[in-house]
């Protein structure tokens, strides 16, 4: 699978109504100034605006199989969503921001993206260490491992 523009890849030509799915998950996580926004048949089925993985995991748990087919649009995908969105079965993901790591599990995964700035790793909030998301995910052999560690983590830490 290639890019067909810096950014952007498509595993294939998706539908118009994908394609205004993940628009309007766009616009919405803009407009709103949202953290996450998840659309499926042009109608929102989740939104959030807390920071972190938290927000992702609520939207996993609370839509179960509702996940499967969305599109989903997120401030900041770095190996953790990425692994949420293919365990959760996103059919495309738009990011403001993505990490490296994210673009080749998604390419790995054939799962459709967008994204604004590309970084090599996601750092944590004082920008002095990779994001502690990333660093539970890390090594996981499924995207269920992963989704089962970040799950754990967040349950014995404090909101």
């Amino acid at each position: 699978m290639s890019s067909i523009l810096p950014g952007f890849c498509w595993k294939k030509l998706e539908s118009n109504q994908v394609q205004r799915d993940l628009q309007m998950a766009r616009n919405e996580l803009k407009k709103k100034d949202c953290t996450l926004v998840t659309v499926k048949n042009e109608r929102i089925l989740f939104e959030t605006k807390a920071s972190g993985i938290r927000g992702f995991l609520t939207a996993v748990d609370q839509l179960g199989k509702n996940m499967n087919g969305a599109s989903v649009a997120d401030k900041i995908v770095g190996e953790a969503a990425a692994q949420l969105c293919v365990y959760s079965k996103v059919r495309e993901v738009y990011a403001v921001t993505m990490s490296q790591c994210a673009k080749d599990l998604l390419d790995k995964s054939q799962t459709a993206y967008e994204y604004e700035n590309l970084v090599p790793h996601i750092l944590n909030m004082k920008k002095t260490d990779l994001c502690p998301f990333e660093k539970i995910v890390a090594g996981s052999k499924t995207p269920k491992e992963a989704y089962e560690r970040l799950k754990k983590a967040v349950q014995s830490s404090p909101s």
